[in-house]
């Protein structure tokens, strides 16, 4: 008989029962796996969650969360579905926060840097006490974005936010009632509808769409079935 490497020997009860935390979620104590994140504890303790689902990944900003851990006073913010628990942990999915949202038409507007100042009058108000990045779970400086959007430097917003998955984490810390995500929204689709050279083939392409060139084999697309669809793209690959 073969000698056992007892180093490699998986602990079958380890396996099937795995360590198990203490963690709080809204107020009440729970035991879940440890290391599973807050949204798969959120579904392990049986709770119905709904609202703050999205791509499960970390790109759609829906599970944004407050969280403490064990001993430390401090209240952080996080997503929910790329966080994992530990033990003592304590925290909470977000609200929604009713930021105001502007409304507008980028085609029409003249002057999109001073325009600005008109849907967003709060944003030079800022008082730089950095809350917002603090908040803030990609590690955006939120506050220098805000500061750039005012002094109309739109590009660098909208290279600055490129991370930002709009889960509103940065409106309700902010104590001059700014919606910083908000605000480099309308500063990144600023710069890219005025400030930015449009590639030629885009607007020659643009340009055969609206005459019809494709229309013909977009009908014969359209009246396609299941199973033509299917051959199609096979054939495509």
């Amino acid at each position: 008989m073969a000698d056992i490497d007892k180093d490699n020997v998986v602990d079958q009860e380890e396996v099937l029962h795995p360590k198990m935390v203490t963690v709080e979620i809204a107020g009440k104590k729970h035991q879940v796996p440890e290391g599973i994140t807050m949204l798969k504890a959120l579904w392990y303790t049986g709770q119905e969650v709904i609202r703050g689902v999205g791509c499960l990944g970390g790109f759609c900003g829906a599970c944004a969360t407050y969280y403490r851990t064990k001993d430390d006073p401090k209240v952080k913010t996080c997503l929910a579905c790329q966080t994992s628990v530990h033990d003592g942990m304590s925290f909470s999915m977000m609200p929604p926060f009713p930021a105001r949202k502007a409304t507008y038409d980028l085609a029409v507007l003249t002057d999109p840097k001073q325009d600005l100042f008109n849907l967003y009058p709060e944003a030079p108000l800022c008082r730089n006490c950095n809350a917002c990045t603090e908040a803030c779970p990609q590690k955006i400086d939120v506050r220098e974005g805000v500061w750039r959007a005012v002094f109309g430097d739109f590009k660098a917003v909208s290279e600055m936010f490129m991370d930002c998955v709009m889960c509103g984490m940065c409106a309700p810390v902010c104590i001059a009632d700014i919606a910083p995500s908000l605000v480099a929204v309308y500063a990144s689709r600023a710069q890219g509808v005025h400030f930015t050279e449009k590639p030629s083939r885009l607007a020659h392409r643009i340009k055969e769409i609206e005459d019809g060139r494709f229309a013909d084999e977009w009908n014969r697309v359209l009246a396609m079935n299941e199973q033509e669809l299917t051959k199609a793209c096979a054939e495509l690959k």
